[in-house]
């Protein structure tokens, strides 16, 4: 029985997914949601509360997935900044949701657990750069990770018609580049 419940949940966050990327938090329906996993609707509000608790549960979960599979390196900011670019592109969810969150919840939504100690490492790690001298100090370590992930980022939610492998390979570079001169 609790094997077909996580089963369950695992469908239900599945489906939820696809449906808060693909509309939002206002536009999603738990009835959608419900049907696409084979489960009874009230399953979502057992399991998750609310609407709102499964978008919190699908957006964590894809931010705990992209912290994952994006490794952060300080002493290659170019390179995380081109990872990130590279993730985002091939698995545009988790930027979908971010915008999602942004619009619909507002600065009123609660911090992400797992974006405020990732970030707490990353700017822990800068800092370290920062006092050998290895990476520049004229802005915070909280400045620059927050400059590096928008370089990183400037084309996640820009045009809705897909670059060619030409196109990407340029953007992947400049990318690079910029974040190379930001720490230059």
């Amino acid at each position: 029985m609790a094997g077909d419940a996580t089963e369950t949940r695992k469908k239900l966050l599945a489906a939820a997914t696809e449906e808060f990327a693909a509309r939002g938090i206002a536009g999603a329906r738990v009835d959608r949601i419900a049907a696409e996993a084979g489960a009874n609707k009230s399953l979502i509000y057992s399991y998750f509360g609310s609407k709102d608790g499964l978008f919190a549960a699908v957006y964590d979960a894809q931010v705990v997935l992209t912290i994952d599979a994006v490794p952060f390196t300080a002493d290659d900011l170019p390179g995380y900044a081109a990872r990130q670019f590279d993730h985002h592109r091939l698995h545009p969810t988790v930027q979908r949701l971010t915008t999602w969150s942004r619009l619909e919840r507002g600065t009123d939504a609660s911090p992400i657990e797992a974006i405020a100690s990732s970030n707490i490492r990353k700017i822990t790690a800068i800092e370290a750069e920062q006092a050998a001298g290895r990476l520049p100090t004229r802005f915070s370590a909280y400045e620059l990770l927050s400059m590096v992930l928008a370089i990183a980022n400037m084309w996640a939610t820009g045009s809705h018609q897909p670059p060619g492998a030409a196109d990407i390979a340029r953007q992947r570079q400049s990318i690079i580049d910029a974040v190379k001169l930001l720490i230059g």
